[in-house]
């Protein structure tokens, strides 16, 4: 490869957030003085080695339209697909139009506004010459119970080994493009872009963020992420 590897973003934000119950699509509910949108751009836009962000969001969204967010550098858009694992895949073709394939694309979601700074520079920092990529995590704190069709107890997991899987998930352009397609293709669901790359036979690597990059899904987590943007002085 002529150049070292960039850096490039995608959040996926097609989704309406049903469990939330509002009308409005969680990442476009308002937090403090925007969106939570933007303030999750506002994240991936504040690590300057992100060359930019392209935004998926569903073809007849009002919502996106209606957003008045100036981009400090390129902002690109891609359509929506029926799954997140189909969006995160048309926001990678839209990218492979203009990036190496070998560069690096971080995905994030569009609803987890909290993202530090120091966490998002360390996922870079770590992964930047890995043969795989990885993703922010946690080690969970809970004791994690494995349950059967009627919810009943199964078996107590050792949480040792377990952690709570976070975005952003960082993989290169090519690499990741082939694991979604191969898993749309059979038919496999994925839930997030490491399962993806996992079920291609490779083992991503964990790197340790911080708990209080939450994912909005419930009303109770966007008064929550107030609190944490509050603290993080960016509110």
């Amino acid at each position: 490869m002529s150049h070292p590897p960039k850096y490039w973003a995608v959040v996926p934000a097609a989704g309406i957030g049903r469990r939330m119950g509002a009308e409005v699509p969680k990442q476009y509910l308002p937090l403090g003085r925007q969106s939570v949108l933007e303030y999750t751009l506002d994240a991936l836009y504040g690590e300057p080695r992100i060359q930019a962000v392209c935004v998926v969001h569903g073809a007849d969204d009002p919502y996106w339209s209606s957003l008045q967010y100036t981009a400090p550098r390129p902002l690109i858009e891609a359509p929506g697909g029926a799954e997140r694992s189909d969006s995160v895949l048309n926001g990678i073709l839209n990218l492979l139009t203009q990036a190496d394939p070998d560069d690096w694309v971080l995905v994030h979601d569009a609803a987890r506004p909290c993202l530090r700074r120091e966490d998002l520079a360390k996922l870079i920092d770590t992964l930047s010459d890995d043969d795989v990529g990885g993703l922010l995590a946690v080690p969970t704190r809970d004791t994690m119970k494995e349950v059967d069709e009627q919810g009943r107890v199964v078996a107590t997991l050792d949480r040792s080994v377990i952690w709570h899987a976070l975005t952003p998930q960082m993989f290169r352009l090519r690499a990741l493009h082939d694991a979604l397609a191969k898993a749309r293709d059979a038919g496999r669901a994925v839930t997030d872009e490491a399962s993806a790359i996992e079920a291609a036979g490779l083992r991503p690597k964990l790197v340790e963020g911080h708990a209080d990059n939450l994912k909005i899904t419930r009303p109770e987590d966007l008064a929550l992420a107030g609190f944490y943007l509050q603290q993080q002085e960016r509110l």
